[in-house]
């Protein structure tokens, strides 16, 4: 039996969306017109088509599931169409009252040094758009009135756990090449230091406001713990720290990015609960370690950036959603907040993230109003923490006048 939310109200109620890839949330209709444009060869040229090749409702593992995105990042690698897609991703969300977002990317992968698209000009083209969505959002008279939140956006940084000689990215493929290290995890991480130490100055000299690092890409084999360095760096100056960590390996993951790379957040966290994925020989009682790690969490707030669709495309074990853990995150009261992961991707909107956890988990009002505040507050929102405070506050008012309305308090 869950309490039951209509679907108006789950769309008109403030939300966030901190778990936000932009090169995985375009339009189709603007992949298929940048890549005419730009000579990128899709499997398809119409939207039912990349619907049946490429972008499916299921996925047999994470590989086939990433797959897509070597022809976004293609069609991204000019600052025109980043713009483009930052500002349409910003007005999308706007359009189901989204009122936060922080698009996360890896800025390395729509780099092209031979047409001098730089790091920089990546970064402020994403800043270009989402910050003419917010102006045009903010100007309205309904939120001028304050009858409507205002829109803010973080942007996020990602590092790469892994890329080859032969990737898909020019940068990468060059970077590999001029790079002096023998070791290929130490090329990895190299270049890990690069972006973060950019961007950190990007932050501080150009005000673009980039929030937070990442680290994505294949988990298994990759452990986070190697890019210790990436993350004292972005530590030691201020800057906010998630990384994918559980979503496709155990709790040992999540334990590295905790302890080794200092995570405010845990991108997916999936794995937490199973004591399958424990694979560290060291760790004998894996029941122990699992409940321990968990408390740990819980207690210190560290917010799980919950993905539903994405991981039942990615983990097919999964079978349903009735399955998914996030119902042991709800049974032992963690920090969470509902994501998209990939609009395109995974199909879905952050409305419908929202209609699959309340249609499958008894959520009661409070809990509810308590997760999205979690998006909010948990948020690497650019801005003093009193700023942000009060901000978020001014958007939890908004929701209670939204459930007054919905008679739902």
């Amino acid at each position: 039996m869950t309490t039951s939310y209509s679907q108006a109200f789950l769309r008109e109620m403030p939300k966030s969306d901190l778990h936000l890839h932009l090169d995985g949330s375009l339009r189709i209709p603007t992949l298929i017109e940048l890549a005419r444009g730009r000579n990128v060869q899709l499997p398809s040229f119409t939207e039912e088509g990349l619907r049946k090749t490429v972008f499916k409702s299921s996925y047999s593992n994470l590989g086939e599931y990433l797959s897509g995105f070597q022809y976004t990042c293609a069609v991204l690698r000019d600052p025109e169409a980043i713009e483009r897609v930052a500002y349409e991703l910003a007005i999308d969300n706007q359009n189901e009252n989204v009122y936060y977002i922080e698009p996360r990317f890896a800025p390395q992968l729509m780099m092209d040094p031979e047409r001098g698209v730089t790091l920089e000009a990546v970064m402020e083209a994403v800043n270009r758009g989402l910050n003419r969505a917010k102006i045009e959002h903010n100007e309205k008279p309904e939120v001028k009135s304050g009858t409507r939140p205002e829109f803010h956006y973080g942007i996020v940084s990602c590092a790469m756990r892994n890329f080859g000689p032969k990737g898909y990215s020019p940068y990468f493929s060059r970077f590999y090449e001029t790079m002096e290290y023998s070791q290929h995890m130490e090329i990895v991480v190299a270049a890990a230091l690069q972006m973060v130490k950019a961007v950190v100055k990007l932050r501080d000299e150009r005000g673009i406001p980039i929030v937070s690092i990442d680290l994505a890409g294949q988990e298994e084999g990759y452990p986070c713990s190697k890019f210790h360095e990436v993350y004292a760096y972005a530590h030691k100056n201020f800057m906010h720290k998630t990384v994918h960590a559980g979503e496709a390996y155990g709790a040992e993951s999540i334990f590295q990015a905790i302890t080794d790379c200092y995570a405010d957040r845990i991108g997916h966290g999936y794995y937490l609960f199973d004591e399958n994925k424990v694979t560290d020989p060291r760790i004998t009682d894996r029941k122990k370690y699992i409940r321990e790690l968990v408390s740990f969490v819980a207690d210190k707030r560290t917010t799980i950036e919950v993905c539903l669709t994405s991981n039942l495309q990615t983990n097919p074990a999964i079978g349903t959603i009735r399955n998914h853990h996030v119902k042991d995150m709800l049974e032992n009261r963690m920090s969470m907040t509902i994501c998209t992961d990939n609009r395109l991707v995974s199909d879905t909107t952050v409305t419908r993230e929202w209609s699959l956890l309340t249609g499958n988990f008894e959520i009661s009002p409070k809990q509810l109003k308590d997760i999205v505040a979690y998006g909010f507050k948990k948020s690497f929102y650019p801005g003093a923490y009193i700023e942000k405070r009060n901000w978020a506050k001014s958007v939890m008012m908004h929701f209670d006048q939204v459930a007054r309305n919905h008679a739902l308090v």
